[in-house]
């Protein structure tokens, strides 16, 4: 791990960064009142986790987590749903050090499994998450309404 990089968990002051993020990674520009509410409904939720890396001059990327406990698994699942790192940094083991945190909170919380679930127009996605440890083990189906 490049010793400039700091995790932390989201605090309220990230709220810019996150959303500038987000609207990177969704390409369009997002309600940012309605993002502003969702936001801090998330990482208030101890459900939730949310975490940001970081060196001494800015935020290189995050992740959000959210669990849940469900009957097919019997228990605690979490399911990766952002997780975004900025250009300049991808390729440098920023990625691998938020999913390494996600991996250790998983196993301290005994998690049964952990998901993921990428946009079928990222295909490069797939080998990363494969490269990260995941396997492509579902379909996931949509209705946008």
């Amino acid at each position: 791990m490049n010793p400039n990089i700091k995790i932390r968990k989201i605090k309220k002051q990230d709220l810019d960064f996150v959303y500038k993020s987000i609207c990177e990674l969704e390409n369009e520009e997002l309600d940012f009142e309605i993002f502003e509410t969702i936001f801090h409904e998330n990482i208030s939720n101890p459900k939730n986790l949310y975490l940001i890396a970081e060196n001494d001059n800015e935020g290189l990327g995050f992740i959000s987590f959210h669990t849940q406990n469900l009957l097919h698994h019997c228990g605690l699942v979490g399911e990766i749903q952002e997780f975004f790192i900025h250009q300049k940094y991808r390729g440098q083991g920023v990625g691998r050090v938020l999913i390494k945190e996600i991996l250790d909170y998983a196993e301290e919380n005994n998690l049964k499994s952990i998901e993921v679930t990428t946009n079928k127009k990222r295909v490069e996605n797939v080998a990363i998450y494969e490269n990260l440890g995941f396997t492509l083990s579902h379909n996931k189906f949509t209705i946008y309404r």
